[in-house]
């Protein structure tokens, strides 16, 4: 056999190994495309019906009447809060940080003098 003869034969084999896989390939993209639209028309189709059941008329039928009062907020003086601080602070004030003993007691102490830091 020739080599071109050769050459020839090896291109159709490939050809008939390569054809059908993309061929293969095509279609089942082309079906993928068609689920992912199928899908999304059903999604559109859901999406409208939930939204065509949450549609409320803008206008009343008819006209309103009379319109409610507003609230009106209440003056008070300070003084009638009394001697109220904020809640936030209490928890501070409830505890100090540190005992009235040991105030007393390093009041009346020297500090200690670490060795080295002695001037």
């Amino acid at each position: 056999m020739s080599r071109q003869m050769t050459f020839t034969l090896a291109c159709a084999v490939v050809l008939s190994a390569l054809g059908p896989g993309v061929a293969g390939y095509l279609s089942a993209r082309l079906e993928a495309i068609r689920t992912a639209e199928r899908n999304l028309h059903a999604l559109r189709a859901r999406l409208d019906v939930r939204q065509a059941r949450d549609v409320r008329p803008v206008s009343f039928p008819l006209p309103c009447l009379r319109t409610p009062m507003t609230p009106r907020i209440q003056q008070v003086p300070a003084t009638a809060l009394g001697d109220r601080r904020p809640t936030r602070h209490r928890h501070r004030e409830a505890a100090p940080l540190v005992p009235e003993s040991w105030r007393r007691a390093a009041s009346g102490a020297q500090r200690p003098v670490i060795a080295g830091t002695a001037r």
